[in-house]
């Protein structure tokens, strides 16, 4: 760059300029010229002026809206570049209006090479506010020229708007992923999180089933019933609400108020519920609720309903308050009579509206009624036997009684009846639980001579004898250390069997056995079902005791052939005289005939047990020898049956006088029975009765008590007479 021109320029008016650094003044006597104008070293033409020199007054500068900038930035910077010709012209207006000359006009021309005062690339200076003027920086003390620091870049907008959109989309996209996959996928899992909190369960009942006879009557059923509980935390006054209640329960309010009052828990805390009465009538319980008592609340039950009371009560049984078998079939089949309750799980609403949300959460397990029972037992039979039985047993005391009815062929237990009784109904009025057993099945005895019919049914089938066997019969026979007497002596007469049988022989008996033998003996006392349950359906039936062979003293083949040292129930000799009257074939007596299942389908119960013992031959000729018990009446002697003999009909049978023991002990008195059949022609039924007393009278009580039974049991069958079939006369002692 060539150096700058110091050779002073004239203006206008003709007046010299000095350079950029100088001041500008006005000639002495030149005044007023407002128009004056000069060039700047930027070619920009600025006018200046004071207001005296408008006025006339004295020189006053007028500063111009350029001069005023003093707050612009870059202002340092331009004046560096410009060499500092700004400070200059500063001073050169101050000097202007020291000299009081105004209104000059300097231009600048701001083409290259005609500038002395401007450097190449200087750019002009930018425009100032009106401001204080500064004073001229001495050039000694200006800061060296720096190249401005050019401004941070800034950020582009668009890229921002960008990203913020992506994340934004990615947020949105993963958020509706997620509500997809929940309404989809996890549905279920979420649905059920809160279903427990907003269910209600509420449990069917399932009604017991029932007990009925052969016919279909009702022995034993469920009714629905209400029970009735206190809240003793709730109760206000214990005395008054029991007074209230007592008439309608029947119960003490005595008890009721005890019941009532606050009771401490043994872990903690305070009872809440106590039953006041169970089973209680529908409609004494919408009274009871009526009344509207604090703390007392009514639920659904179910009541146990014995319409016979004592009918049958000795099989059948009863239950608890809950519905849980406790003795008799009841107890034996309760699975089978227990239904299963069933269940109602819905949602429901909060608080007053704490009902089913229609459309909401529903599932029900229906409720299982329990299958019922068809016994084999006929209602009007076993209620006249049980009537027999006690009326024959009011002529004793401190006795027990026993009477089973079978009938042939089918061995379907038509009656069993036990003295004493009691009424289902109400089981807690009993005096022992000896009363609540039933004396078929578990009275456990020895049969005596009602046992001689098995011993000469073996001989019989073991030819042993015939029926016109004969032989001498003593008045005793010595067997060990004990003798064997007659009650009807023989005096050494020739005996035949069927008058044996008659008067019911001891020593005859026993001559025929020790011909058995033992071992055969044995055998068949097995086949007639003796020393095993014989599985009637009866809980905790005895089994009885048969004396095994090894454990035989000298006195036992005296004592074991009449019906001594052997331990049988009245329903195991009733099913072995059964046995005789089906043509010798074995049937086990049951109580179960089906079971009928809670949507009415029946299922016969299993087959019983069957199998052969005798010949028919042979059990018809035992069944023929019999009949002399019931008819033999003559110069020689009464049968000990007549008084079990029926009349029309044909009976066969065997009176029998045992023995009793309890715990191995012998108890006092005796245990009279007979046992018989009818038409012993052709036998449809048997009748068993066994009396125990301790006077000894079971032998009057038990073959009048047969012939009632006996004859009410065919005429309720309509068995026709055997009139024209007459027993046939039997000798006793034959020439």
């Amino acid at each position: 760059m060539p150096p700058r021109s110091e050779e002073p320029r004239r203006d206008a008016t003709g007046s010299r300029r000095g350079s950029s650094r100088g001041a500008e003044h006005r000639e002495p006597g030149v005044g007023g010229i407002s128009d004056a104008r000069a060039y700047t070293p930027r070619g920009r033409t600025i006018r200046e002026g004071g207001g005296a020199a408008r006025t006339g007054g004295g020189t006053e500068q007028r500063r111009t809206p350029r001069s005023s900038r003093s707050g612009d930035p870059f202002r340092p910077a331009l004046q560096v570049l410009d060499g500092g010709r700004t400070g200059a012209t500063r001073a050169g207006r101050r000097e202007t209006a020291a000299g009081g000359r105004a209104g000059v006009v300097r231009t600048v021309s701001a083409r290259p090479g005609r500038e002395p005062f401007d450097d190449d690339d200087e750019a002009p200076s930018p425009r100032r506010r009106p401001g204080p003027r500064r004073p001229a920086r001495p050039a000694a003390t200006r800061r060296p020229v720096r190249k401005p620091r050019r401004p941070p870049k800034l950020a582009d907008p668009r890229r921002r708007l960008r990203l913020g959109t992506l994340l934004v989309l990615a947020l949105f996209t993963t958020i509706g992923i997620r509500l997809v996959f929940l309404q989809t996928v996890s549905t279920p899992a979420y649905a059920d999180g809160g279903l427990a909190n907003r269910l209600a369960v509420v449990e069917l009942p399932a009604p017991r089933g029932a007990i009925y006879d052969r016919t279909g009557a009702p022995l034993a059923h469920s009714v629905e019933a209400r029970y009735v509980f206190a809240d003793p935390t709730q109760v206000k006054d214990p005395v008054a609400t029991a007074r209230l209640l007592s008439p309608l329960l029947g119960v003490p309010a005595s008890q009721l108020a005890e019941k009532m009052r606050p009771r401490k828990l043994p872990g903690g805390g305070w009872s809440q519920f106590e039953y006041l009465a169970r089973g209680v009538d529908i409609d004494r319980a919408k009274q009871i609720m009526a009344a509207d008592l604090a703390g007392i609340g009514v639920h659904r039950d179910e009541r146990r309903e014995v319409p016979g009371g004592d009918l049958a009560a000795n099989l059948i049984g009863f239950v608890s308050q809950d519905m849980n078998g406790l003795e008799g079939l009841e107890a034996k089949y309760d699975d089978v009579l227990e239904g299963k309750a069933g269940k109602k799980r819905y949602e429901v609403g909060q608080g007053d509206l704490a009902a089913p949300i229609p459309g909401g959460y529903s599932q029900t397990t229906p409720a299982q009624p329990g299958s019922s029972l068809e016994l084999t037992i006929d209602r009007d039979l076993q209620f006249q036997t049980q009537r027999i039985l006690s009326d024959g047993m009011a002529r004793t005391r401190g006795s027990v009684g026993a009477a089973v009815i079978i009938e042939v062929g089918t061995g379907d237990v038509l009656a069993q009846a036990s003295y004493p009784s009691y009424n289902a109904a109400d089981p807690t009025k009993v005096n022992s639980s000896a009363d609540r057993e039933d004396a078929a099945t578990s009275f456990i005895v020895d049969p005596g001579s009602i046992h001689k019919a098995i011993t000469y049914g073996a001989a019989l089938q073991e030819g042993v004898i015939t029926p016109d066997t004969t032989f001498p019969v003593a008045n005793s026979i010595q067997k060990g250390d004990t003798t064997f007497r007659d009650t009807h002596p023989a005096n050494g007469q020739k005996m035949s069997i069927p008058g044996m049988l008659a008067f019911s022989s001891n020593v005859g008996t026993i001559e025929i056995a020790d011909r058995l033998g033992r071992d055969r003996l044995i055998d068949y006392q097995k086949r007639f079902g003796l020393g095993q349950p014989t599985g009637e359906g009866m809980p905790g039936e005895a089994s009885g005791r048969l004396l095994p062979a090894d454990q035989w003293s000298d006195s036992s083949s005296g004592s074991v052939p009449i019906g001594h040292s052997v331990d049988a129930t009245p329903l195991q000799m009733a099913a072995a005289y059964a046995a005789i009257a089906n043509d010798g074939k074995y049937v086990q007596p049951h109580l179960i005939k089906q079971v009928i299942g809670p949507d009415g389908k029946k299922k016969p119960a299993a087959d019983p047990v069957t199998r052969s013992v005798l010949s028919p031959a042979n059990a018809a000729a035992l069944r023929r020898m019999l009949e002399a018990v019931t008819t033999v009446d003559g110069p020689d002697g009464r049968a000990t049956g007549l008084a079990a003999a029926v009349p029309g009909y044909r009976v066969a049978g065997k009176t029998g006088t045992g023995l009793r023991y309890d715990n191995g002990k012998l108890q006092p008195g005796e245990v009279g029975s007979f046992i018989g059949m009818a038409p012993a022609e052709k036998p449809r039924y048997v009748v068993a009765v066994f009396v125990w007393s301790p006077g000894g009278e079971g032998g009057a009580v038990a073959a009048p008590a047969f012939r009632e039974m006996m004859g009410f049991t065919l005429r309720h069958y309509r068995v026709p007479p055997s009139a024209t079939d007459r027993s046939p006369k039997f000798e006793v002692f034959p020439h």
